[in-house]
């Protein structure tokens, strides 16, 4: 049996355009910023947690200081943070980013696998949106969203204007908050993931930060196999297993728009499974385009015989009428674009690169 890490495309290459950056994964040096501070809040310091004069230890490289960034609180609702370092970590690398941070005096709790009981963990995001910072951001992803749905007072969210951001199990409340209210959140960067780990990647922090700072207008990335596509709508997607764990509950978004999707551990045979249960349920033939990120970390079989995830695709293509468009950078991968769930966008494809217009101005 053979490991393998991503069935549809090569690593990816993402090119960042109308923002101050432009970064490739492919040894292309990506331009970044930095300001100092943060404060951040841990279990002990109370509700106003401490703050910290000068970030130290992170990794950047660094052109000139970033413009004002807003801050960042950190909540666990889904899975516990392994090890609170990495918490730390992030935090400083968040600052030196030009994000003050605050984490959450819930966030580094552990029941069983959870990072804290339901209720805990329902209590931090009703905390998060009462504090000041203007970003709200999912330290790790997981499971444990969807039990507590239900228990979200969705409008609050929504009315607080928070921008919510996380991965992974986080899908569910990207989707739940669209489902239920119509409100933008952001689906890609997570604290421990892309800024608490040891080697971070270059362009994901610069991707989460233009996007944050609204300077990020197009994202351009390169596809070997793309369908002809230019079309506009609602963006909307994320994590596959989550996505259709949603379905038939009032957490599943009634969108017609561009559906973006990725996977990790999932064998192509169950990915191809979850497709053609959102493609018999009626929802891929409503899209406008279905763009596929990574599909990474599963391991095939001798029995497989050449089924593979680039069959799969071949699949998705015969079986729905929709343009499919491969390559995003977005998955569990190092590089990753954090992308805005619910706010209408653009696609196009050209000769082996596709655009997704994230912002469209007219200059």
């Amino acid at each position: 049996m053979s490991t393998q890490n991503d069935g549809i495309t090569q690593a990816p290459r993402a090119t960042k355009t109308r923002g101050k950056a432009a970064a490739a994964a492919h040894g292309d040096h990506a331009q970044a910023h930095a300001a100092h501070g943060h404060d951040h809040e841990h279990a002990g310091h109370g509700e106003h947690g401490h703050e910290c004069g000068e970030a130290c230890g992170h990794d950047h490289h660094h052109a000139h200081p970033m413009p004002e960034a807003g801050g960042i609180y950190l909540v666990s609702p889904s899975s516990a943070v392994q090890d609170p370092a990495t918490v730390e970590l992030a935090c400083q690398r968040l600052a030196a980013d030009g994000f003050q941070t605050r984490v959450d005096r819930g966030a580094l709790l552990t029941h069983q696998r959870f990072a804290g009981t339901d209720k805990q963990r329902v209590a931090g995001l009703e905390r998060a949106i009462k504090q000041k910072h203007p970003i709200v951001m999912a330290t790790r992803g997981g499971y444990g969203l969807s039990r507590i749905l239900p228990a979200i007072d969705w409008k609050a969210m929504a009315d607080s204007g928070k921008r919510f951001v996380g991965f992974s199990d986080f899908t569910a409340f990207n989707l739940a908050l669209l489902a239920q209210t119509g409100a933008v959140s952001y689906s890609g960067a997570s604290a421990v993931a892309d800024f608490g780990g040891a080697e971070p990647d270059e362009l994901t922090p610069l991707l989460f930060g233009e996007i944050m700072r609204g300077e990020l207008e197009i994202l351009s990335f390169e596809t070997r196999d793309a369908d002809s596509v230019d079309a506009r709508g609602v963006l909307w997607g994320g994590n596959l297993a989550v996505l259709c764990s949603l379905l038939g509950t009032p957490y599943f978004p009634k969108t017609r728009g561009i559906l973006f999707l990725e996977e990790v551990g999932e064998h192509p045979y169950r990915v191809e499974r979850m497709l053609a249960q959102l493609a018999q349920a009626g929802v891929l033939d409503k899209q406008k385009a279905i763009v596929l990120g990574h599909f990474s970390n599963y391991r095939l079989a001798p029995h497989d015989a050449g089924f593979d995830m680039p069959e799969v695709v071949k699949w998705l293509r015969r079986t729905v009428k929709v343009p499919v468009v491969t390559g995003l950078p977005y998955g569990h991968i190092p590089t990753k674009a954090t992308l805005p769930v619910g706010q209408k966008v653009g696609i196009a494809t050209e000769r082996g690169m596709a655009h997704l217009v994230i912002d469209e101005h007219v200059h």
